[in-house]
């Protein structure tokens, strides 16, 4: 994968370029000092992957990430933690907190690989052939794939698709998110962000901005908190409190 770095401090540019050269085998083919330069470096150019400040003069990280094509994918990196569920909207795939961690960028630079390769295997082989009460069928590979409901942990929209996670598997179709919760029981599933459908009974923990699942960990959006705490916890916790 091809990926470029953007940010305005040289220093960070530098050390974000030894820690990708060292934990991965990404292609880091140019680094910007602003987004006006990085946008037009990547029309003329194979871009995969954005490593991208938020904090930056003339156009924000989070402003330029809205004018990246769909098949451009970022992970923010930023010293501000505010940021995180804004840039979660704009479907990041990662949002990375400087000093960044090894093991965070190894975890984030992992599920961009995944996605990359999602994208360009199946999108046009994925598409859902029907549903039912008990489940979904999803042609894949000229093959019909039954999955039941209780086997969907949650579902991810990802720009213009969404990704299935189930207990074995992920599998991606060309769907926006409200679409495919429209056809999914509503009682087992709730949407917690921008990016996220949640089945409830497979959630293992909670705060009032992340929901845990397994190693996976949910952002809870500010507009579905009331909801979510109404329907999951019956409205005992406060979503305003800290």
């Amino acid at each position: 994968m091809n990926c470029i770095i953007v940010d305005d401090e040289p220093l960070a540019r530098e050390e974000m370029l030894v820690l990708v050269q060292e934990v991965s085998d990404l292609k880091v083919i140019g680094m910007f000092p602003n987004a006006p330069k990085a946008l037009e470096f990547i029309k003329t150019n194979d871009v995969d992957l954005v490593f991208l400040d938020i904090e930056m003069p003339m156009v924000n990280g989070l402003e330029f990430a809205t004018q990246l094509q769909s098949h451009t994918l970022t992970i923010f990196t930023t010293a501000y933690p505010t940021y995180a569920l804004k840039s979660y909207e704009l479907d990041a795939i990662d949002y990375l907190l400087k000093p960044v961690d090894k093991i965070r960028l190894e975890k984030a630079i992992r599920k961009a690989k995944t996605y990359k390769k999602l994208l360009s295997d199946e999108t046009e082989k994925n598409t859902i052939e029907g549903n039912t009460e008990q489940h979904l069928i999803i042609k894949s590979d000229r093959r019909f794939y039954r999955i039941n409901f209780p086997d969907i942990r949650f579902i991810e929209g990802l720009k213009d698709y969404v990704v299935i996670y189930t207990k074995n598997q992920k599998l991606i179709t060309a769907m926006n998110l409200k679409t495919i919760h429209q056809k999914i029981p509503q009682d087992m599933f709730l949407r917690v962000s921008k990016s996220y459908v949640i089945n409830k009974e497979q959630i293992d923990s909670f705060d009032h901005h992340t929901i845990f699942m397994g190693d996976n960990e949910i952002p809870l959006g500010e507009v579905y908190k009331k909801e979510f705490f109404r329907m999951y916890a019956g409205g005992f916790f406060n979503p305003d409190a800290v």
